[in-house]
């Protein structure tokens, strides 16, 4: 088992990204390519760089791979609410995408403290 696999923020991490390609769902056509993939693409990054840092030797390397999930948790609550905005997104999950977003983001910077 990798490091990351045992980390209880990539494992919500990986949550938020399946829930995202859910919502991702009703985006219509015409947004799909812009708004939709860099929603993705985003939701995904979190994942991946909370994995990237877990595998870091160094504190510091770590530590910068962490900052750079929490960044991509902070640019897809901006796209949600984007989404929400033009109303491709129901606010009751928007609330619970953003609920989700805010307990990552916690849980990133207590990484980046250790």
């Amino acid at each position: 088992m990798f490091k990351f696999e045992k980390l209880e923020v990539w494992k919500k991490s990986v949550q938020l990204y399946q829930e995202v390609l859910e919502s991702c769902e009703a985006i219509g056509p015409r947004d799909q390519g812009s708004l939709g993939e860099q929603l993705r693409r985003a939701s995904l990054s979190v994942s991946a760089n909370i994995a990237e840092g877990a595998g870091r030797d160094g504190v510091r390397e770590a530590r910068y791979f962490f900052n750079i999930g929490k960044g991509s948790v902070y640019e897809v609550v901006s796209l949600l609410y984007v989404l929400r905005q033009r109303g491709l997104l129901q606010p009751n999950e928007y609330d619970a995408l953003y609920k989700q977003c805010d307990e990552i983001a916690m849980m990133l910077s207590g990484l980046m403290k250790r």
